[in-house]
């Protein structure tokens, strides 16, 4: 089971010279299953170019998967609408998302294309699209189980648990936005930190929120993000095998994530830590 990146930023789009390396695009995982089932994570922008490249190697046949949102902020749902896939007649997406959204994931993503702000309806796609929250957090797919859980992000969002069907110990954890501090925000039913050590408990891999440095951390506490020291204590205590380094703060050039992934490793050996620690980067590849 594999996963690659195909937006590692947050907030918004982040695209210049200084960006090439660990890429500008917004939130976008593809997975692949053993039989080679398709499962995306968020629709940013990295969603585009994961649509050409899906439709490059269709060769004609149709292109089916199931795509979650880990919620419907801008940054998670922007690209949708330059999805070449979903304007091709014959292929299909389940698109699975959180039931306690203020608004339900179907309303926000219809409205976001509106006439008012962009000039195709959702109706208007040729593509199968068919919504399917899943309110018991759990689901399970062709050669994939899935677990949810709600985190620390304001409005509510989602984290995510994926595994080979039978194979619990092969897990990969995508939690893109959650705020660890125990003084941060607190969305309405968010899990507890001790909670979320759990879910990622023992995890291959441990794709996590890590936008913030310390000190600014402490000029947006309550902003739903977090930092990296916070994201590697949570990799240590969850006992995770990988920690990837996600959600990029939009102005972190290639070189000041370079600076920060050199902290994190001495911070882990600071630690005795044995979690190692990655940046994720567009067009890069994890697997289980």
């Amino acid at each position: 089971m594999n996963v690659r990146f195909w937006g590692t930023r947050g907030s918004c789009p982040a695209p210049g010279p200084e960006t090439t390396r660990y890429g500008g695009n917004t939130t976008c995982l593809e997975l692949r299953t053993e039989d080679d089932h398709l499962v995306i994570f968020d629709a940013g922008t990295g969603i585009r170019e994961l649509g050409l490249s899906l439709t490059e190697h269709a060769n004609g046949d149709a292109i089916t998967g199931d795509l979650f949102f880990s919620h419907a902020h801008w940054d998670h749902i922007q690209g949708l609408p330059f999805f070449a896939p979903a304007f091709q007649k014959g292929n299909q997406f389940q698109l699975w998302g959180s039931p306690a959204l203020e608004r339900s994931l179907e309303v926000v993503l219809r409205q976001q294309m509106s006439p008012v702000v962009f000039p195709v309806a959702f109706d208007q796609l040729s593509a199968r699209m068919e919504f399917a929250p899943f309110a018991a957090h759990a689901h399970s797919g062709p050669g994939y189980e899935l677990r949810a859980v709600n985190v620390r992000h304001p409005g509510g969002a989602l984290g995510f648990r994926v595994w080979p069907s039978g194979e619990p110990q092969r897990s990969i954890v995508f939690i893109p936005d959650n705020e660890l501090d125990r003084d941060g925000d607190r969305a309405e039913d968010a899990s507890t930190r001790d909670a979320l050590v759990d879910f990622a408990r023992g995890a291959k891999v441990l794709i996590h929120d890590a936008m913030y440095t310390g000190a600014e951390y402490m000029d947006h506490r309550g902003w739903g993000h977090s930092s990296y020291r916070d994201a590697i204590d949570f990799a240590i205590a969850a006992e995770v095998e990988t920690l990837v380094l996600f959600h990029h703060e939009p102005d972190r050039t290639d070189a000041a994530l370079d600076e920060m992934l050199a902290l994190c490793h001495q911070m882990v050996q600071e630690r005795s830590g044995r979690v190692q620690v990655v940046a994720a980067a567009e067009g890069m590849t994890v697997g289980v």
